[in-house]
């Protein structure tokens, strides 16, 4: 039996990596999805995929989460798309790391511009939409960086404290009125675009190592021995979308191998 039969959701950042991943299991679970990011095309051929493989209705949307009205847009959109919305999952994230001494604030800004206002503003215009249907589900993919500082990763760590802060206090602004705001920190995707296609690169860079040394040293710091993986994460993701967690809001779970523990 699939555990989201007939439930609306919106993905954010989904036309790659692990947002692509969690729109398709919402799909296999029986969700409609509208699918957000910033790269058209590409959103555009992974919803058609996604809708040939689940045939469920699904929508893409070249949406910027800083922009504030694009946002509200985009929310009314999907809503008018759907019928509704139950679930929305805010995965739209940046990383750039890198010597805080050099850091440039420009850069510092993007990250928290993106990961922090950009979550902020996509979670309260899902909230406006589902206290006027009764509740829903807003779910963040946060960060083991969020529980934990990060070597010359002072943006990206500082955004995702931040988020799980968001995270609690609209959990318990919306509690009364049936919206539950939770956060999912995954561990290190290794094998995800984000790290294959730069992370191994800017760490090896900003580290003084080789590539094959920062996964090594990733994995030997996990106590399982293995890197996080998609479906880690999107079981997470569709346990806080069902009605199974219906008596829990403002947390931040780890899935982290037992990496981080707090």
């Amino acid at each position: 039996m699939k555990r989201l039969e007939g439930k609306k959701a919106i993905v954010t950042g989904a036309a790659q990596g692990l947002g692509a991943a969690i729109l398709e299991r919402l799909a296999e679970e029986g969700c409609d999805v509208a699918a957000w990011d910033i790269h058209l095309e590409q959103v555009l051929s992974t919803t058609a995929a996604v809708d040939r493989k689940t045939s469920r209705r699904v929508k893409g949307l070249q949406v910027d989460v800083t922009d504030a009205a694009a946002v509200r847009g985009a929310v009314e959109e999907s809503v008018a798309f759907l019928g509704g919305l139950d679930v929305m999952v805010c995965n739209a994230g940046i990383l750039i790391a890198g010597d805080s001494l050099e850091f440039d604030a420009g850069q510092w800004r993007k990250v928290i511009d993106v990961n922090l206002t950009g979550y902020f503003l996509c979670a309260r215009e899902a909230a406006r939409a589902m206290v006027a249907r009764g509740g829903g589900s807003i779910i963040q993919i946060n960060s083991k960086s969020g529980k934990k500082g990060s070597f010359k990763n002072s943006a990206y760590a500082a955004s995702k404290f931040g988020g799980i802060g968001v995270t609690q206090s609209l959990a318990l602004e919306f509690a009364e009125q049936g919206v539950r705001v939770n956060a999912v920190c995954p561990g290190n995707l290794l094998d995800s675009p984000l790290w294959t296609e730069s992370l191994f690169k800017q760490y090896a860079r900003t580290q003084g190592i080789t590539e094959a040394e920062v996964r090594k040293k990733y994995i030997d710091q996990v106590p399982m021995k293995r890197p996080c993986a998609y479906r880690d994460v999107t079981n997470v993701v569709v346990f806080l979308a069902s009605d199974e967690s219906d008596y829990m809001t403002g947390q931040a779970i780890n899935v982290t191998g037992g990496q981080e523990m707090r």
